[in-house]
């Protein structure tokens, strides 16, 4: 899988990491996009399935805090997921910093696959 070559060698993490932390990404914008942009999404990265399979439960305490973040709406929703994002990457042993490495690479590889404006779609849900 090129995305997860490209984000084991820029990032120096394990496969299990890349697929892990690319798959909770993806699994984050498959719950936020229609059915439509998320298909325009999944068809620039060959085995998107495989990816999302590979994501850890975004569980625990960010996990709470993501879902009370999202119920309050707003702004505090993009925080709640992104704190839920975080709470999955610590269970592949990744700081929560990681969060801000693996997204552009992600949001890139998508644009160079499958053009801007599918980019612009991924990147909408991310920011």
């Amino acid at each position: 899988m090129e995305l997860v070559q490209m984000l084991m060698s820029q990032l120096g993490v394990s496969e299990e990491q890349a697929k892990g932390g690319s798959g909770l990404i993806l699994k984050m914008a498959k719950e936020k996009l229609d059915a439509g942009a998320f298909s325009q999404v999944a068809g620039a990265i060959p085995g998107v399935d495989n990816l999302i399979t590979a994501a850890p439960e975004a569980g625990g305490v960010a996990g709470g805090l993501g879902g009370m973040m999202s119920s309050i709406g707003g702004g505090a929703g993009k925080l709640g997921s992104l704190a839920s994002l975080a709470g999955g990457f610590k269970g592949l042993n990744l700081g929560s910093d990681m969060v801000g490495k693996f997204i552009p690479i992600v949001v890139s590889f998508v644009r160079s696959k499958g053009g801007d404006g599918v980019g612009k779609i991924l990147e909408s849900v991310l920011k």
